[in-house]
């Protein structure tokens, strides 16, 4: 199968064996069945292709030569299932991944500006040009979510590029740490697929409600959206007024300000949408139905 994209992708290389130092200027993708490996320059395909291949083949994350000796053993132990470092046993580890979009990646200069950021001494270790991730022993003083948003903004002003963050949960240093670890980067990747690099911070509780919703059987979903989609068909306005009111805990002056209506406005919406739908929202099970009809309805409009 990879081979036939090499009439579409003319400079595209087919490899008889998985390359031992592919160039980090190709995506790398893999056909297990057939033990297929094939290299596309970046710069022949847009982002809807890549998505596209992504889908059909596995993308090889190809690393990057940038390591320092401390990044070595990590690298090893979580992108090639390698032993477990040595390290403190009573430690307690926190992963903040990263992925950077822009035109160039400085590894060097990009890499100092984060250690720039962090009180403590961290680990920076580099999946390929512009994925990372930072290890960071949780018993130090650690960033808060608000101080990453302030980081990713410094970064993209000085360096001209957008830079997200998956804030990983805090973990102790066990032979589960890499499994959790690649749970959390699968978590990163459906955020940067499905929710846009236009958000800056990631975390569990921000992706997970999206990738149940994603992942929901096929004969499930009809039933969550049934009765909700319609007045969303009816009046676009409200799925919005809805979700938002939804994410801002109930708030409405809050979601008033972010919609930039009048209050009563909101209300006059909340109060039409309570009496289509004959859901509450002020009741918790109401306010999770619709949150999720919300979900897979947003998600129905990207296809």
């Amino acid at each position: 199968m990879l081979r036939k994209l090499l009439s579409i992708y003319e400079n595209a290389i087919l490899f008889p064996d998985k390359p031992d130092k592919p160039s980090e200027q190709l995506y790398l993708f893999s056909n297990d069945r057939e033990n297929e490996w094939l290299g596309i320059p970046k710069t022949e395909l847009s982002e809807k292709e890549l998505t596209l291949l992504q889908t059909i083949y596995q993308l090889v994350e190809i690393q990057s030569v940038a390591r320092n000796a401390a990044a070595k053993g990590w690298d090893e132990y979580l992108l090639d299932d390698g032993p477990l470092p040595s390290y403190h046993t009573d430690s307690t580890l926190r992963f903040i991944q990263f992925q950077i979009k822009g035109d160039e990646t400085n590894q060097i200069e990009i890499e100092s500006a984060l250690k720039g950021f962090f009180t403590e001494e961290i680990i920076i270790i580099w999946e390929n040009r512009s994925r990372g991730i930072v290890i960071e022993e949780a018993n130090t003083v650690s960033l808060t979510e608000e101080e990453l948003i302030s980081m990713s903004e410094t970064l993209e002003s000085d360096f001209y590029v957008k830079i997200s963050f998956f804030i990983g949960k805090s973990n102790s240093l066990n032979d589960q740490l890499r499994s959790k670890f690649l749970l959390e980067k699968e978590y990163f990747s459906f955020g940067m697929t499905n929710l846009g690099t236009h958000i800056s911070i990631f975390t569990f509780e921000r992706i997970f409600p999206d990738f149940i919703a994603y992942h929901l059987p096929m004969d499930i979903k009809p039933k969550v959206r049934q009765g909700i989609f319609e007045i969303f068909y009816d009046e676009p306005e409200m799925y919005s007024t809805i979700k938002v009111f939804l994410e801002n805990n109930l708030n409405a002056s809050l979601t008033a300000k972010k919609l930039y209506i009048h209050r009563n406005t909101l209300q006059y919406r909340i109060d039409k949408f309570i009496d289509k739908s004959g859901i509450q929202l002020k009741d918790f099970y109401g306010a999770f139905t619709v949150f999720l009809a919300c979900l897979l309805y947003e998600q129905s409009q990207k296809k």
